[in-house]
């Protein structure tokens, strides 16, 4: 684990883009879309992350946020900024049961060890759900590599009240798939910086859990 690494301009970017879509603040979301884009991230990119969200927030948030990106890119256009497209997923996605074991292969890696237990016994239809739609359909895109996805999920768990245990998930995962603690103490900073103090209070926290949990 890297604890010197800093989050580049492009990924420092993401949390506040997720949190602000999490939370349905237009406003901000438009400050920290217009900032993202600045910052070199492309259209695919920003509209993965903003697809991603529904996993988390709910379909409301994420198409609000979608038809958010459209008006700022609209507005970038006509004062002659033209955004890098990015480019589209090139994978092909399974189907069926191919895309249950490719989901069930991505939370393990993702996760550490394979993911189970009594809520699952229980609800085994939740389950199934994770594994083949969000780690399967939604981590199988490669137009956005799983540390900005991870960078946009702990944003937005962050900045919503009552997902503490999804967020002590993720900030985990987050370190599993290569991050540091010094890139999430940036993206905590980041966070209160752009007018989030309880989200970077949140990622914190979880962090330091995280921690001394490893120790």
């Amino acid at each position: 684990m890297t604890h010197e690494q800093t989050l580049s301009t492009k990924q420092q970017a993401i949390a506040p883009i997720a949190a602000f879509a999490a939370t349905g603040n237009m406003a901000r979301l438009d400050d920290s879309l217009n900032e993202g884009l600045d910052a070199g991230l492309s259209v695919s990119e920003v509209r993965e992350m903003l697809v991603q969200l529904y996993a988390y927030a709910g379909f409301p948030r994420s198409l609000n946020a979608l038809g958010q990106l459209m008006k700022v890119l609209d507005g970038r256009r006509q004062r002659g900024i033209e955004d890098a497209s990015g480019r589209e997923p090139g994978r092909t996605i399974p189907t069926g049961e191919a895309l249950l074991a490719a989901g069930a292969a991505n939370q393990t890696r993702l996760s550490g060890a394979p993911v189970k237990g009594p809520l699952f016994d229980f609800a085994p239809a939740i389950d199934r759900f994770l594994k083949t739609h969000l780690f399967g359909d939604i981590f199988e895109r490669d137009n956005l590599d799983w540390q900005s996805r991870e960078l946009a999920t702990v944003g937005a768990l962050a900045a919503l009240d009552g997902v503490e245990p999804q967020l002590q998930a993720h900030i985990r995962i987050s370190l599993n798939v290569g991050l540091s603690v010094a890139q999430l103490r940036e993206l905590a900073q980041t966070l209160h910086e752009r007018g989030n103090a309880d989200a970077a209070s949140r990622v914190r926290a979880a962090l330091d859990r995280q921690l001394a949990s490893a120790d």
